[in-house]
């Protein structure tokens, strides 16, 4: 395991450490709070793939186990409440990955089975996207979807928090689309790079919440 990596998220203290994060970061979201429109509301699960989920893959998240139960609390919520449901899967060729393969040495391919999406995911359902960069706008048809259904906000769940969820967020709000990030739904490679995620995001981007408030929140606006 490479030194930058922790398991700063265990399933026995998610519930703490997300606590001390929302508290650290709660002032600089100010009064802004997050109302869900489940009407008009859709669910981005980000990159939750064997490759990122596998404990054998160098490119494992440490913390991914433990926010997993939350991610699949999320999807079959949103299932039952009748919210969209779309599932990422990052994929590389030589020709669409440009700066990914500067910056990884490894691309991950679509014939890879490392790839896929992790069985509980797959299981939960939802529609697949397939991107090739952080940002999951760019060059895929998740704009368009989201339109279709007349999405106004995003709810972002996955790994890895500080990449591609972060970037997603940021491509989300400049879309004009209102974003929610739980903090104890999504995971990095250790906690400083996941509390510097939610420090940027609470100032403007997204309140920071937890997953069950955001579920309770959603069932009280149906």
């Amino acid at each position: 395991m490479e030194p930058m990596k922790e398991e700063y998220f265990t399933d026995e203290n998610i519930g703490s450490e997300s606590d001390e994060m929302i508290d650290e970061v709660r002032n600089y979201a100010g009064m802004r709070l997050f109302k869900p429109d489940t009407d008009h509301m859709a669910l981005l699960v980000i990159d939750m793939q064997n490759y990122f989920l596998n404990p054998d893959e160098h490119a494992y998240v440490p913390s991914a186990p433990a926010i997993l139960p939350n991610v699949l609390k999320l999807m079959r919520t949103c299932h039952d409440l009748s919210v969209p449901v779309f599932l990422t899967r990052h994929v590389n060729t030589d020709k669409n990955a440009g700066m990914m393969s500067v910056r990884w040495q490894e691309m991950i391919r679509e014939s890879d089975r490392r790839s896929e999406l992790h069985i509980d995911i797959l299981a939960a359902g939802g529609r697949e996207i397939r991107k090739s960069q952080f940002d999951a706008f760019y060059n895929t048809p998740l704009e368009e979807e989201l339109r279709k259904a007349e999405v106004t906000q995003i709810i972002i769940a996955g790994v890895m928090t500080n990449l591609c969820c972060e970037t997603t967020a940021r491509s989300a709000f400049v879309r004009g689309f209102e974003v929610v990030m739980p903090v104890d739904a999504t995971a990095a490679y250790n906690y400083e790079f996941h509390l510097a995620t939610f420090l940027n995001l609470a100032y403007l981007f997204t309140r920071p919440v937890k997953t069950k408030a955001l579920i309770e929140a959603m069932h009280e606006a149906t």
